[in-house]
Order: C-alpha cells, then sequence, then structure tokens
C-alpha cells in the first residue's frame, strides 16, 4: 500500500488479511509529470507486492490515471499510454480506480477514453463514484459511459456505493463496493445497515488505507459489528471473502495464498 507503513503489513497479516488489491489513486497531490506515473506503476507492479509477500500477503493493483488528475485530457493520455507496457504484469486486475471527481466535461471523456482501454484489453473495471454532494449524479453518469461503451456490468466494481446509491448500482447489475472509513464515506455500522437492507448479492466491503483518516483494519471490525448483531460466519465470508472471489476471479489472475 503506496500510502501506508509497512507496520500496517504486519497488523493486517496478524488480522487474517491474506490478499489485498490496490488502486491507483490520487498521490496525495497532483503529480506533475506522465514520468510521475510510469515511476508509480513500478511501484504498484514491483515495489508493493515485495512488501506483501513479507507478510505472506498477496498484493493485486489497478492502473489508472485517477478522476482528480483527469482534468487535462492532453496530460490524461500521456499517462495512459503508459498502461498498456504494465498490464501484463501477473499482479494486475484491470483498470481502476476510473470515475468522476467533480463530474466534468473533460473527467468524463478520459473516462470513456480508459473505459475503451479496458475493453481494449478485455480488463475488468473498479470505478471511483464522487464525494456526497455529487454521488448520485457521478454514479448515473458512470454506469450510462459503462453501459453506452457495451461493457458487461458484471464485469465492473462501483465502488464507495452508499444508501443512496447502492440500490441503482446493483439494480443494473453492478458489483457493489463499501469502502469502509472512520468517519466519511461508509463506516463499518453503516455498512451492515446496507447489507441488512439490500442483501449479500453482487455486494462487498474493503478498506481503505490512503493519505486521510482510513483504517485497514475496517474489514476485520465490520466483522466485529455483524457478529455483534447476530450474523453467522456464513455472511461474514459471503460479503469479504466469496463476493471479492466471485468478482476479483474474472481476471483470470486473482488467487488467495492458500489456493495455490
Amino acid at each position: 500500500m503506496v500510502s501506508r507503513t509497512t507496520d500496517d503489513y504486519r497488523r493486517m497479516a496478524q488480522a487474517g488479511c491474506v490478499a489485498i488489491t490496490e488502486p491507483a489513486f490520487w498521490a496525495g497531490f497532483d503529480r506533475s509529470s506522465p514520468a510521475g506515473f510510469y515511476d508509480y506503476f513500478r511501484q504498484l507492479t514491483d515495489v508493493e507486492p515485495k512488501r506483501a509477500a513479507q507478510y505472506g500477503i498477496a498484493h493485486y493493483c489497478w492502473l489508472c490515471i485517477n478522476p482528480k488528475e483527469a482534468e487535462d485530457p492532453a496530460f490524461a493520455r500521456e499517462v495512459m499510454k503508459l498502461i498498456p507496457e504494465f498490464l501484463d504484469k501477473p499482479n494486475v486486475l484491470g483498470i481502476g480506480e476510473i470515475g468522476l471527481n467533480k463530474n466534468s466535461r473533460n473527467e468524463l471523456i478520459i473516462l470513456e477514453e480508459q473505459i475503451e482501454l479496458a475493453k481494449q484489453h478485455e480488463r475488468l473495471i473498479l470505478v471511483h463514484t464522487p464525494h456526497l454532494e455529487d454521488k448520485l449524479k457521478g454514479t448515473r453518469m458512470t454506469m450510462d459511459a459503462l453501459i453506452n461503451a457495451g461493457i458487461d456490468p458484471g464485469r465492473v466494481l462501483i465502488d464507495h456505493v452508499e444508501e443512496h446509491t447502492v440500490a441503482e448500482v446493483l439494480d443494473r447489475g453492478f458489483w457493489a463496493g463499501m469502502t469502509l472509513y472512520p468517519d466519511s464515506k461508509c463506516t463499518p455500522q453503516r455498512a451492515v445497515d446496507i447489507i441488512e437492507c439490500y442483501g449479500n448479492e453482487r455486494i462487498w466491503i474493503n478498506s481503505a488505507g490512503d493519505w486521510g483518516p482510513s483504517d485497514p483494519l475496517s474489514v476485520p471490525k465490520c466483522h466485529v459489528e455483524m457478529r455483534r448483531r447476530g450474523h453467522n460466519q456464513k455472511l461474514v465470508e459471503k460479503i469479504s471473502l466469496e463476493n471479492p472471489l466471485a468478482f476479483l476471479g474474472q481476471s483470470g489472475r486473482f488467487i488467495l495464498p492458500e489456493h495455490s
């Protein structure tokens, strides 16, 4: 995890984590050149797998230019030219996290071009949805772009869903990801509420490990909340093991260490 210390890998291993998938995302600042992304992609495909392996964790990743840095189409296209070189790395699952940040015209143009990149290479897609004030509109715009491009919704994870977006995501056939944070987006408690309201098909939980307040151990903490409410181990495993395996397994690359 680029934004976390090695101690986080150790703590995750102690909590039972055996694999992670890390999206290409914002670095906490806007990178000044495509060369910065080239080194970032090297880190995701070479350095981080080695760091994770020290603790018995399999590391997988996604590649893209994230929507926060996609406002300049010319710059974004230079970054996108770098991606095919890395797509054959064994830990690369697909294109992501692509999507929208401010729902701007330029962001939508680059979103559509990155969808086409995934389509050309027959890769899975991981989608970032905007923050609260623009989330519903941005989620709908993104799903429309995917459907218009002829993408199979079953090969797309729409991440960061919340109470007001999850139903439409599921109704249109996409996978829904709940990104767990201590305070923002979706807390473990709210995630369990959503599961209780919308069921456990094509939905799963994931921990955030970024530059702001976040907790890589949010998934096991959500497990605790589920058990506190009386949910059984079968449901716990469904939304944090079986469903991720079903989606990620479509890549042909995602294998848990004990299954290798």
